[in-house]
């Protein structure tokens, strides 16, 4: 949903709105194995897979999909705006997790996250038949 007056989006929109019902709320997903241990430290782009793929995985057990995604906020260790927005556009052309970015979407840049090594965190929010 496009609003007058709202700047024009890379591909997101401005606001998302969900009729009643279930809504799945998944923890951030971080660049972490099932040893969790931090993967690719320092190369940020198999931090994305990672994530992609944890995001994935976390979705599919709530009975969800990327595209019943409507909110995601994404997490970037920078300072660097284009650094920062070049981690959301690398999820938004994801060729599997892509559509969950679509909905209402934040990025921003922060100091540090949970995990030492860590470059990206993605939190979503997804609605549920």
């Amino acid at each position: 949903m496009s609003g007058t007056g709202l700047h024009p989006t890379g591909g997101y929109e401005h606001v998302t709105i969900v009729e009643a019902g279930r809504t799945a709320y998944l923890a951030g997903q971080c660049p972490v194995d099932a040893e969790e241990r931090v993967v690719g430290v320092g190369d940020l782009d198999a931090q994305i897979e990672q994530v992609a793929a944890n995001c994935l995985a976390a979705l599919e057990a709530a009975g969800a999909k990327p595209e019943d995604v409507v909110r995601s906020i994404v997490y970037v260790v920078s300072g660097d705006s284009d650094e920062v927005g070049g981690a959301w556009h690398r999820l938004y052309e994801h060729p599997d997790l892509g559509p969950a970015f679509k909905a209402a979407s934040t990025v921003l840049g922060v100091t540090a996250l949970g995990y030492s090594g860590q470059l990206i965190e993605v939190d979503l929010t997804a609605r549920l038949d």
